[in-house]
């Protein structure tokens, strides 16, 4: 992907919570995230603007001024936005504008003089997606209950949320990472010859170790080969005489693929079982087999998969931290206004 010069967001359901057909600004409920979003795409310097379907004016449930100043709402509330794109036909009239089809997109893109290649659309329902692919932009699906499983499924970029949607475009913003503050707090206390406090275990992608140090330990396990392979090896420095502390002084930054790391958590499960055998007392190691193996039976026998939308939710979180919607009937038209309001 270029680099991503201005962002286009769905109106409803996107950037404000869902109000069918709405012609009242008081009724202007932007969502949780959104103007984190917009801040932190602005402060980068990428231009942000507005695509909506808007069929309720074709069916005479909407003024073009019920719209304007409903727009003009959600301007004052989360603007100032570089560029508006209203269309305003219905599913039957054959326009070139409405989404699924890429006019709104392609007149934006010129308005901001923009290459579609630059922009990115991020929307609640696969006619968004489905329009930035026509357009040559790129898109993001933030799923909502009114999207469609199957509209997920399809998506080729999904986010949780649209600040996690924001980051993931505008790229690491070099915050500490969350095992920081658990290595400062471990219980070993402070080294006695070496800066830091003593641990057993580090962030692999910032690790800094003596050459001779990290071969006579035997380097990561090649049994477990990646994902929690760490504690191994803190555990076979230390057992050679070899200090292991957390040195804050020292920073290291992780730039790390942005696509998600698929199986990992079973992986890390894994690993922490094979690290038990390998080094720990034979108990404790027995203990954490013994207690898996014998429990297996009962679990098999209680065994009850989620709800394909559960596991799609579960699924979305494991993807996005290594990064639940209910499927509804949104009508036939796929170019639904409103967070799937046909």
């Amino acid at each position: 992907m270029n680099p991503v010069k201005a962002v286009l967001f769905d109106r409803d359901g996107t950037l404000v919570e869902d109000v069918p057909h709405n012609g009242d600004p008081e009724r202007v409920r932007p969502v949780e995230g959104a103007r984190e979003a917009l801040e932190l795409l602005r402060a980068k310097g990428i231009g942000t603007g507005v695509v909506t379907n808007q069929s309720g004016v074709a069916r005479g449930l909407l003024s073009t001024a019920d719209v304007r100043r409903v727009n003009e709402r959600v301007d004052r509330l989360l603007g100032p936005f570089d560029v508006w794109a209203v269309c305003p036909h219905g599913p039957e009239d054959g326009c070139h504008c409405r989404k699924p089809r890429p006019g709104m997109i392609l007149w934006a893109a010129g308005r901001i003089c923009t290459p579609p290649g630059d922009i990115v659309v991020i929307g609640d329902i696969g006619a968004d997606v489905e329009a930035a692919r026509r357009a040559g932009a790129h898109g993001i699906l933030v799923p909502t209950p009114a999207t469609r499983p199957e509209e997920t499924t399809a998506a080729d970029h999904v986010a949780p949320d649209l600040l996690t949607a924001a980051r993931t475009l505008v790229g690491p913003e070099q915050e500490p990472d969350p095992l920081d503050k658990v290595l400062a707090d471990s219980p070993l206390g402070p080294a006695s010859d070496l800066p830091g406090t003593q641990v057993l275990g580090f962030l692999a992608c910032a690790f800094v170790t003596r050459r001779t140090a990290y071969l006579d330990a035997g380097g990561f396990h090649p049994l477990l080969f990646f994902a929690a392979e760490e504690t191994l090896l803190a555990h076979d420095l230390a057992a050679r005489g070899r200090g292991v502390t957390h040195c804050p002084e020292v920073v290291a930054h992780h730039h790390p693929a942005p696509g998600p790391r698929t199986g990992r958590p079973a992986v890390v499960r894994r690993n922490e079982l094979l690290t038990a055998w390998l080094r720990r007392p034979l108990p404790h190691a027995r203990h954490a087999l013994r207690e898996t193996v014998t429990r297996l039976p009962a679990a098999l026998r209680a065994r009850r998969p989620l709800p394909p939308h559960v596991e799609r939710a579960a699924h979305l979180l494991e993807t996005s931290t290594d990064t639940g919607e209910t499927g509804t009937d949104t009508g036939t038209d796929p170019g639904g206004d409103s967070g799937g309001t046909p």
